[in-house]
């Protein structure tokens, strides 16, 4: 892990060189946090001074040398009461720092709620947030039982243009908002050399597994995972990769359901990948994915994946023939023994689209024509 001094690089700021700045809460480990690192690789490839900022001190990736990071500690400013009236003052300080120490940057990537909040007071030009999952889902929109909480994230997101992680998460957004800005859809970057290179790291202590990896919380249904696994032979243990808040109810159910021996804790690991490679496939069984970041790192490795067919993400990277219904316990249960006698049958191929310079090139294009369209209006 990298210290957390305000600014970390090894690169001097040239003069003239095209700036992006990405805005992030912190880099603990998720998949965002992730994606911004990776993003920001691809910005720098192109050519492009890359800059990082965030709000918490929090680091769980090792920091690429090649981006250039800053911290403005969110914590000072939590004693200003009104969430609203805090990102509103934090705005004019972010406002300030970036206009000091970056300058204006050509465009300014906002990331998850706490940035996109922040942000939409900001008075800074060529602002885009990122939306890296099902807003109605993740934040449980139900039609207009909770209308109070819709208005407030429409007038944070009417603020600026949004890319959208994936189809289905864009079509979430405009059902939910209506046509309040442009939207486009971008799929998250995969370093592929980065991954190949990591997955060679060590070889793990296990052999012929399942794996799952992903955080210990509501939409990952480690539940349903464990119900239809149990309703297989087990033949392959079931390795589990992450950390969250359901940990401690998700090792009692393992107890109930008499797979102590079966199923494995892994832990938090930064370098998921010798896991993924070495295993005999990944599963997936959310309920709600922006993206699905790992089934697209698993296909790097070559593993085969079988996922839940959810609102959005895995039908944009998997085969049908790789798909299951959510919370289906006995179809998840019958895929599952499939996969465990003949994992190949679920191997796909990996998109060579999702490489980090070209889906940075697609930002710029998407940053362009709003610019140019902003010029017309």
């Amino acid at each position: 892990m990298t210290n957390n001094a305000t600014s970390i690089s090894n690169n001097l700021p040239r003069e003239n060189k095209k700036k992006i700045l990405l805005v992030i809460n912190c880099l603990q480990g998720g998949g965002a946090e992730r994606v911004v690192l990776t993003l920001g690789q691809g910005f720098y490839e192109l050519g492009y001074e890359v800059h990082v900022l965030r709000f918490k001190p929090r680091v769980e990736y090792d920091l690429n040398p090649n981006l250039i990071y800053h911290l403005i500690n969110f914590k000072k400013y939590k004693l200003i009461p009104k969430l609203e009236r805090r990102d509103k003052f934090v705005s004019g300080v972010v406002d300030r720092y970036v206009s000091k120490k970056i300058g204006q940057p050509d465009i300014i990537l906002s990331n998850l709620d706490r940035a996109d909040s922040i942000l939409s007071h900001s008075k800074m030009l060529n602002i885009i947030y990122v939306i890296h999952t099902t807003l109605s889902l993740s934040y449980k929109f139900k039609n207009l039982d909770d209308e109070q909480k819709k208005l407030a994230f429409s007038d944070i997101y009417s603020k600026n243009s949004c890319i959208c992680v994936s189809e289905g998460v864009q079509k979430d957004f405009i059902e939910i908002f209506g046509d309040i800005t442009p939207t486009a859809t971008i799929h998250n970057p995969i370093d592929r050399d980065c991954i190949l290179e990591l997955a060679n790291a060590f070889v793990p202590e296990y052999q012929n597994y399942i794996i799952h990896v992903g955080s210990f919380k509501e939409a990952k249904r480690h539940d349903v995972l464990l119900r239809a696994y149990a309703k297989t032979d087990q033949s392959l243990p079931l390795l589990l990769l992450g950390k969250g808040k359901l940990k401690n109810d998700i090792e009692q159910l393992v107890v109930e359901l008499n797979l102590e021996d079966k199923v494995v804790f892994l832990g938090f690991l930064e370098n998921p990948f010798p896991y993924i490679k070495h295993a005999k496939f990944k599963i997936l069984t959310s309920d709600w994915e922006g993206f699905a970041l790992v089934i697209a790192e698993s296909l790097v490795l070559g593993t085969p994946v079988i996922s839940t067919d959810c609102q959005s993400g895995p039908s944009e990277l998997l085969p049908q023939n790789n798909l299951m219904p959510m919370r289906d316990i006995d179809a998840i249960a019958a895929k599952l023994s499939l996969a465990m006698k003949n994992s190949e049958q679920f191997h796909s191929e990996f998109n060579e689209a999702l490489l980090p310079i070209t889906i940075a090139k697609k930002y710029i294009e998407f940053a362009s024509n709003c610019e140019n369209a902003g010029e017309k209006a």
